[in-house]
């Protein structure tokens, strides 16, 4: 198993692209995590915003896929798509979101 972390624009952008994941069956849970404050650097200058970050759970073999679909309907020119993986936990859990998946 592994989290894709994944910042997005809003909470309507976050449970857009997570309804289209979850019905394709490459995450099994999207959590949308509203009202993050960023502070970046971009194009040379020091930015600040509100986000969403969003915890998406699936399995190392669909990583490319969930960060192509991502990447195609986003609006971030650079979104942020980073892979975590979980080498432990809750024995039943981690059933429970490989049996969701394809």
């Amino acid at each position: 198993m592994i989290y894709i972390f994944w910042t997005c624009r809003d909470l309507e952008e976050g449970r857009r692209v997570a309804r289209h994941l979850l019905e394709r069956k490459w995450i099994a849970c999207a959590s949308l995590i509203p009202h993050v404050e960023s502070i970046y650097r971009w194009e040379g200058k020091i930015e600040q915003g509100n986000e969403v970050k969003a915890i998406l759970k699936t399995k190392k073999e669909l990583f490319a896929t969930v960060r192509d679909y991502i990447i195609e309907h986003c609006s971030y020119e650079v979104p942020e798509i980073c892979e975590v993986r979980v080498d432990q936990g809750n024995p039943a859990y981690l059933k429970w979101v490989l049996d969701e998946l394809v």
